[in-house]
Order: structure tokens, then sequence, then C-alpha cells
């Protein structure tokens, strides 16, 4: 497999979580969205995805792109570890919460939309942000165990653990958020966690290396 992947993208770290929690070793090709004027809009890439956006998974002989797709595409062949429980309503709920974080939280302060708000791109994010984590902090507050849906990793905890890495980079104050705070430390000791980490990547710049 090969992973085009930003270090800082939250999408990309989704899927590299996945795929350390599921042991498939891959090649990573950095898409930096930075550099460039963003080397996602290159004719080379937009072949690839015509979204123009990180991550894209080329695997048995598809190209896929959109993490949560990938990481559904990655359960249904390497179903172990699973990362959607068998109880159909624990599956619901981990659907859910990933969609929420996915669909409801992330697009709303990603790269491209932060471009267009210009000086009140802070602003804007932490309210994305807040207003999201406080539905998810009550959600959670029903579905957790040790983890986002009782005490097995999911696709739902893949999601968390990078959107709270985006809000401490906005400032968020997490005082707020008990539940959503104490999932993330637990899930950060785990090492497919730490090895997928931005501050690990090829493609991390120097000063943010761990």
């Amino acid at each position: 497999p090969v992973l085009y992947s930003y270090f800082r993208s939250s999408c990309s770290w989704r899927v590299r979580i996945a795929l350390a929690l599921k042991g498939i070793s891959y090649d990573l090709v950095p898409v930096n969205l930075i550099k460039d004027g963003g080397q996602q809009f290159s004719a080379e890439f937009k072949a690839l995805n015509p979204m123009q956006q990180v991550p894209a998974l080329k695997i048995d002989g598809i190209t896929l792109s959109q993490s949560l797709a990938i990481i559904n595409y990655l359960e249904e062949t390497h179903p172990n570890p699973r990362l959607l429980p068998q109880d159909p309503k624990k599956r619901a709920q981990v659907r859910m919460i990933a969609d929420h974080i996915a669909s409801g939280i992330q697009p709303l302060q990603n790269l491209n939309v932060l471009k267009q708000m210009g000086e009140k791109k802070m602003e804007w994010a932490q309210n994305c942000i807040m207003s999201g984590f406080q539905a998810l902090e009550q959600i959670l507050q029903n579905t957790a165990g040790h983890y986002c849906v009782g005490d097995e990793v999911s696709m739902a905890d893949l999601c968390l653990v990078p959107q709270v890495a985006n809000a401490e980079r906005f400032k968020v104050d997490m005082g707020p958020y008990p539940t959503i705070t104490r999932i993330n430390k637990a899930l950060l000791e785990l090492e497919a966690f730490k090895i997928s980490h931005p501050s690990r990547q090829p493609d991390t710049p120097v000063e943010l290396r761990a």
C-alpha cells in the first residue's frame, strides 16, 4: 500500500492509526498542503484524487480517498483487531461519533475554510470546535468506557485524537470537556497512536519533531 499523507492532516492521521493498529506496512508519500501553493493542487495529485485532499491510499489495485471510507475498507479486508464493535448498537454509536467529528467538526475548521476566513480564522476554528465538543462531551458521557464506546479502541477513537490535537493547536480551552480529555490521554498511551503522531512522520519539520 501507498499512503499519500501530510504530517499535520487530521484525516491522514486517522488512517495512519488504522494502518498501525492493523499491522499493515505501507510506503508513505508526503503531500505538503502549504508548500508550492499546496502540492495537493498539482495535476499529478488531482489525477490520483480529484478532490485534491489527503489522505489517499493505493491498495489492492484501487485508490481510495476519504478517511472513513479507507478505514471501513481496512476493517473489511483486515478484520483484526476490529475497529467496529460486533454489537449493532455500539457499532452505530461508533459511526455516529466518527461522523460527528469527520462531518460536523473537522471540515468547518480545515485549511480550505480557514483560508477564506482571513484574520478571523483562529476565532472561527475555536467556535467550530467548541460547538462540536460541547455536543461530543455529552454524547461520550453516555457511550464511553475506557475509550469512546466501551473499552475497545474503535473508529470513533481514530477520529477523536486528531481532532483534540486540532483543538490544542487552535488554543481551545479543554477544561469543559473532561471526558474527551480523559479518553484522549488514554489513547495517546497506545503504541499505534504514538507512531502515527504528526510529530513522528517523515515529512514533519525538524522544529516540530518529537
